[in-house]
């Protein structure tokens, strides 16, 4: 439980980030399949099954690319300090 607390925790932000899109995502799916089926049931059935699926692959998809900026930043850092200061002469 301290596992989950502390992920929670770190990832707070990009966690209410999904939950805001999995609640419009929710709505807009029902919608669309209200639409298309007609059904309610089968409206509600799909409009929670498929953006439930795609909120955890967005927050995949988030986590890869916040860890691709911090290691983009983080190479830029050291390539700053590797690169010799050029001395007047």
């Amino acid at each position: 439980m301290t596992r989950i607390r502390h992920a929670a925790r770190q990832n707070k932000t990009m966690l209410m980030k999904t939950g805001s899109y999995y609640v419009i995502h929710i709505g807009v799916a029902a919608m669309v399949a209200y639409a298309v089926t007609g059904n309610l049931w089968a409206s509600l059935t799909l409009s929670l099954l498929e953006p439930t699926v795609q909120a955890v692959a967005f927050f995949f998809h988030e986590k890869a690319w916040d860890r691709a900026a911090k290691r983009k930043a983080a190479a830029a850092a050291g390539m700053s300090a590797d690169r010799p200061v050029a001395q007047p002469v």
